[in-house]
């Protein structure tokens, strides 16, 4: 097997959903510590990412785990790889 391809990690990011009002879509904000290049100071910063959620078992608020996929569609590069925690319902 000396012609077998090598396939890269593919990349993992865990946030907090946004939203789940599109059909099979979740938006996830994953937050980032970053140094500032002059003060030197951790900063907290936000990005916003589109997931396939095929089964649509991600609810607004749950803690999830995305990795990275071919593109889907202009928008969607990352897919839902499981939900690691589920929001505290506002009801109770």
């Amino acid at each position: 097997m000396e012609n077998e391809v090598k396939r890269s990690v593919r990349k993992e990011k865990v946030g907090i959903v946004l939203s789940n009002k599109m059909d099979k879509t979740i938006t996830v904000s994953v937050e980032r510590r970053v140094m500032h290049a002059k003060y030197k100071k951790f900063m907290l910063r936000t990005s916003k990412f589109y997931a396939h959620d095929e089964k649509g078992e991600a609810k607004t608020g749950d803690k999830v785990m995305i990795f990275e996929v071919k593109p889907i569609s202009k928008l969607k590069r990352w897919k839902l790889g499981q939900v690691l925690e589920k929001a505290a319902l506002a009801a109770e």
